[in-house]
């Protein structure tokens, strides 16, 4: 089982309209990129909320979520100084390999990419998909991390008027990358798993899915994947959230 950690709040600070990132120092903390925990959200609120970790190094995480729910409208409000009941870390997370990478990610699935781009040893181009300009997040950051960032939105308004699947497919075109890392809305995975399969390139996918317990003891996570020729139903919290993108069967 996953520990249990009481967690100082270091800062919690307001990115967009509804999307905070808090960052606390919890000493003997370490998670890998694509990991996540599950954050209790008051007293009163039986189940945790289940966070992709967006970076964690030296006894410090930072979390970036959208508050959307009660539980995570609580935790938007929380102060610095004040403490988080984390389980954790949650997950198999990216296998990050050696070589050029490209990260896709889709609206609130961007954090956990920033995680897998700074632990890539290899060069990493970003391709960052968004509704509007109002939604772009951590846009700097990623500059930082990334040899490249391309931004995407649906209405045009900054970077490439589109999804994230024309700048995918130019890239793989050039034969200059070996994997392809994405998170995001499923819409977006399948096209990005369908791209990199047609240039030959591996592709993890980060499955975003209703949670209960966290651990895999409930099964609301179930999703249908392939192995081996064999088809089964695998708990995205135990089993994944990263998947092999030709295990997942996309519908």
């Amino acid at each position: 089982m996953p520990d249990i950690y009481i967690c100082d709040i270091v800062s919690n600070e307001r990115l967009r309209e509804t999307v905070y990132a808090i960052t606390a120092e919890c000493p003997g903390f370490a998670a890998c990129a694509g990991q996540f925990v599950g954050v209790k959200c008051g007293e009163e609120r039986l189940l945790r909320r289940p966070i992709s970790i967006c970076n964690a190094d030296g006894g410090r995480f930072t979390l970036v979520f959208e508050a959307l729910g009660d539980g995570t409208r609580w935790l938007s409000q929380r102060k610095t100084g004040q403490r988080l009941d984390i389980l954790g870390p949650l997950g198999n997370g990216f296998h990050v390999p050696n070589g050029n990478i490209i990260v896709v990610g889709g609206g609130i699935g961007v954090p956990p990419l920033l995680f897998a781009a700074r632990s890539a040893k290899g060069a990493v181009t970003a391709v960052l998909g968004f509704r509007d300009s109002s939604r772009i997040i951590l846009k700097e950051e990623f500059e930082s991390a990334c040899k490249k960032v391309i931004i995407a939105t649906d209405d045009g308004s900054s970077g490439f008027h589109g999804t994230v699947s024309p700048p995918l497919t130019e890239l793989l075109e050039s034969g200059a990358y070996d994997s392809v890392i994405a998170c995001g809305p499923l819409v977006m995975l399948k096209a990005a798993a369908e791209i990199s399969k047609q240039h030959g390139v591996q592709c993890m996918v980060s499955l975003e899915e209703r949670m209960a317990c966290g651990v895999g003891a409930c099964m609301v996570c179930a999703c249908a994947a392939e192995k081996d020729g064999e088809r089964r139903m695998s708990r995205v919290c135990r089993d994944g959230p990263v998947f092999d993108a030709e295990e997942v069967m996309f519908i």
